[in-house]
């Protein structure tokens, strides 16, 4: 793996980490319906990306003529 996607990995799973420890202690409630899914959305993108490599946005953003 190289030090990219390991970066991308441990990213992810800070960003969800934190997400959860914000929830168990009370301070946010992602059990509602709030823009912290989007903060959930990235944090499980950027940790699957990092594990497999795939990330739609960099496909998207080649179709899109970005190099």
């Amino acid at each position: 793996m190289s030090a990219q996607r390991m970066t991308m990995t441990i990213a992810g799973l800070f960003i969800l980490v934190s997400l959860l420890l914000a929830h168990i202690s009370g301070q946010i409630d992602i059990t509602s319906v709030s823009w912290l899914w989007v903060t959930v959305f990235v944090g499980l993108n950027l940790f699957q990306s990092g594990l497999t490599g795939w990330c739609l946005m960099t496909k998207i953003l080649g179709r899109l003529g970005a190099r």
